[in-house]
């Protein structure tokens, strides 16, 4: 059994509080099934896809206090550490403390018993060059040959030591003074101070020139001969590659008063004050505003679905069209089509996005209740929805599929945690300011293309008002806690219930103040068209929307019993004269399949009919006083009479009206979310994600770990401890490259049914991470829906490199 770990060690001697710490803060490695021994806790710690989590989640003065220890090559002390960072005063180096405790706590960097800070190798790796700094002169110098180092140091004019690691440690000892290191480069020729001091500036990402096999020709850096024989750039042994410069000698070439840059206070914004009551009435607006819309459009997607591109997603026509529909601008669609379809409203089916059942049930919700769904999608949205154009310029459809991007999601996460610091009733001057706050909180987040910083992000909450008069509403604090109670609540208070009535006007409209409910909406669309949406929407009656409902099988009677049930006063007589004047000449004329019959009891109307110019092209003939027939087929015979202002109607081939109301499509059971989806299923619901959420006890967990006795060795396929489970020892026979908890983690996933997340090495050698759900075991395959492709496929066991859970944020 390998030797322990010393984030394992470290892990072993903390106490429970500082244990529950570490665990809350890296949720990801305690996913099922949970690590059993604090060596599987520190392995899952220390995955590079587990660290790079934790890592987008970090503020600036985190990430910065990271790589000065990188640069460090820890474990380095932390009096290296306060003085590389130039930390001179108490409050800063309190400042410092504290951020080495948040680092602490996510396992990223830890004391060990020697008064050093260490940090897991992968997170060292996450920068080629720490502060633009290359290697230190040790570790440069480790192939070079002993005659070589004499070389140097002769050079140099220090007598060389006898032995070969003595000649290091002279070199070594001298390169490490910068003041000797600055005399020697002031006597330098010109062209290689020149030289030096600019690599110093660039670092190692700066151009490099190759020196190839054999004496330096042309290819040389001008000046670079007389640096190398004084280990000022050190050449590699096989004088392949760029001559690099020693870390010590950069920070030599940078002075005494440079320092890694260290951030500790966010940078202040232009506040203004702003009272509670101001900020629950912006939001209250946005928020109602946007629930509305949000309604409209989905209601636009029942009645017709949308069809995607051949390249996938919605385009700009459709988009467009559902706009008008809904009377909503593009970014609304965008939002709503987004959110519905990670919340299981909408799914592909074939080559449109249809609603689901699941639409059905939201529809009859409250608008409260319906817009909490939507605005918990929107948190973890791994894209930024309202983004319309990509960096070319081009048009992006929605629902394109793209890859998940988790610097999306922390692009949000960083704007409430910005937003939450603000003082207490003040909000920023301008929305804007927010952006090099949120830069802050979450360097590593995805920000705006268009070069402000996260405005995209920032105009999406406040269009949902999670953002209201530069401030964070009570929504937003919600949100941002995770409090689905709290957010309930609050938008049951900010948002008014559905409007269940109409006031009908004599002007052939009906205005309905707030958001319609779904039956008002439905009834209203039915018989009248939609003319605005938003805090108030306004349909308009006609005869042709009339007819329309005549057509859909309604009564004249019962629709005047309908609207009469919703107005809130007497229907006005207008309507009622307009339904009745269109209920009269509804059907007086009667359409046949033949292609077809047209037939009915006045014959002065058929012979009108018969004598149309503008009916000429369908080829009508009659054949007795109440009978023509036409060349046309039913449908285009249909239409052509309606656009010319009669009403006529279409019979079955039984003789009975032909009834003309359309179902509305439904997609069948979602693609499972890759949030722990369940096999052969569909996503996971709002239940089952907060029971789930609350069977988890850092506190049970951090016990269990304390108490366990020292990890045995991993089981083995031919022999050794048994696996906990049959899947176990066959994924463990199959995936070879696995180690024991990795195997333990992809075979909880496939008996569990959850979704998992892989990197896959294909027979290609292309190397893809991969997001796996409703797997199914077959060795030497494994059968997964490929969120990555959107589609079923076979993966080798042997062609899975490592295995993390999908991280819930």
């Amino acid at each position: 059994m390998k030797s322990r770990s010393t984030l394992a060690t470290w892990l072993g001697s903390l106490d429970g509080s500082r244990l529950v710490r570490v665990l809350e803060s890296r949720r990801d490695a305690t996913a099922a099934p949970e690590p059993r021994w604090v060596e599987e806790l520190a392995d899952r710690l220390q995955r590079p896809g587990s660290m790079a989590l934790a890592l987008t989640r970090l503020a600036l003065p985190h990430l910065q206090v990271a790589e000065a220890l990188a640069a460090l090559r820890a474990p380095a002390s932390r009096d290296a550490l306060a003085k590389l960072l130039g930390v001179a005063d108490d409050d800063t180096a309190r400042e410092l403390a504290a951020v080495l405790e948040t680092l602490a706590d996510h396992a990223l960097v830890w004391p060990d018993g020697a008064e050093k800070l260490r940090m897991a190798g992968p997170l060292r790796q996450a920068w080629d060059a720490p502060l633009g700094l290359d290697a230190p002169l040790e570790e440069l110098l480790a192939g070079t040959t002993s005659d070589e180092l004499r070389g140097m140091l002769a050079a140099l004019g220090v007598k060389p030591p006898g032995g070969k690691s003595q000649r290091l440690a002279a070199l070594v000892e001298h390169h490490s003074d910068p003041e000797r290191v600055l005399s020697l480069i002031a006597k330098a020729p010109a062209a290689t101070r020149k030289l030096l001091e600019g690599r110093a500036a660039t670092g190692p990402a700066g151009p490099a020139r190759f020196i190839m096999f054999g004496s330096p020709g042309p290819d040389l850096e001008v000046g670079a001969r007389w640096a190398l024989d004084r280990g000022l750039l050190i050449q590699d042994r096989h004088r392949y590659g760029p001559a690099r410069m020693p870390a010590e000698v950069t920070v030599a070439l940078r002075g005494s008063g440079w320092h890694a840059p260290f951030q500790p206070v966010p940078p202040s914004a232009q506040s203004a004050s702003v009272t509670p009551a101001e900020v629950d009435g912006e939001a209250s607006a946005a928020a109602a505003a946007f629930a509305t819309h949000a309604a409209s459009v989905l209601s636009a997607c029942s009645t017709t679905a949308p069809a995607r591109l051949k390249s996938g997603g919605i385009g700009a026509r459709e988009l467009a069209r559902i706009g008008k529909a809904a009377q909503a601008d593009d970014a609304v669609v965008r939002l709503t089509l987004e959110t519905a379809h990670a919340a299981g409203l909408l799914a592909h089916d074939g080559d449109r996005v249809a609603p689901t059942e699941a639409y059905d049930a939201w529809a009859e919700q409250e608008p409260p209740e319906q817009f909490a769904v939507l605005l918990r999608a929107w948190l973890n949205l791994a894209l930024t929805p309202t983004q319309a154009r990509g960096e070319d310029n081009k048009a992006l459809p929605a629902l394109a599929g793209a890859p998940p991007c988790n610097g999306c999601v922390q692009a949000r996460h960083g704007l409430l945690a910005a937003a939450a610091r603000l003082p207490a009733g003040q909000g920023v001057r301008v929305a804007s300011d927010l952006g090099p706050l949120i830069t802050w909180y979450r360097p590593l987040a995805d920000s705006s293309p268009d070069g402000r910083p996260f405005a995209t992000v920032i105009r999406e909450a406040e269009l949902l008002g999670v953002l209201a008069r530069g401030a964070l509403s009570a929504i937003g604090i919600h949100l941002r806690t995770g409090d689905a109670e709290g957010l309930g609540v609050e938008c049951r208070r900010l948002l008014p219930s559905a409007t269940s009535t109409a006031r009908i006007g004599a002007d052939l409209t009906a205005v309905v103040t707030g958001t319609p409910s779904a039956r008002l909406a439905a009834l209203l669309d039915s018989v009248a068209d939609r003319e605005t949406s938003g805090t108030a929407s306004v349909w308009r009656f006609s005869a042709g929307s009339v007819r329309r409902a005549l057509d859909a099988g309604l009564a004249p009677e019962d629709i005047t019993a309908d609207l009469a049930a919703v107005a809130t006063g007497p229907l006005p007589q207008p309507l009622s004269y307009l339904i009745a004047d269109t209920a009269r000449g509804h059907g007086r004329v009667r359409i046949a399949p033949a292609s077809c019959v047209l037939h009915g009891d006045e014959p002065a109307l058929l012979a009108e009919l018969a004598a149309h110019r503008r009916l000429a092209k369908l080829g009508l003939r009659q054949l007795a006083p109440t009978v023509l027939i036409s060349r046309s087929p039913l449908g285009a015979t249909l239409a052509a009479l309606r656009a010319e202002g009669y009403a006529p109607v279409a019979e079955t081939a039984e003789g009975t009206v032909r009834i003309e109301k359309a179902r509305p499509q439904r997609a069948g059971a979602a693609v499972p979310a890759p949030r722990g989806s369940r096999a052969r299923g569909g996503g996971r619901s709002a239940t089952s994600t907060a029971t789930e959420s609350a069977a988890f006890d850092p506190n049970a967990l951090a016990l269990r770990l304390q108490a366990a006795p020292p990890a045995p060795e991993p089981a083995s396929p031919d022999g050794g401890a048994p696996f906990a489970t049959d899947t176990e020892g066959i994924v463990a026979g199959w995936a070879k490259r696995l180690p024991y908890s990795d195997v333990r983690q992809l075979a909880h996933a496939i008996d569990a049914g959850q979704a998992i997340t892989v990197e896959y090495v294909a027979t290609s050698g292309n190397r893809t991470v991969r997001t796996l759900s409703r797997l199914d075991l077959d060795p030497p395959y494994l059968e997964a829906w490929c969120h990555l492709r959107g589609a079923e496929r076979v993966f080798t066991l042997s062609g899975i490199h490592s295995v993390m859970s999908v991280a819930a944020e």
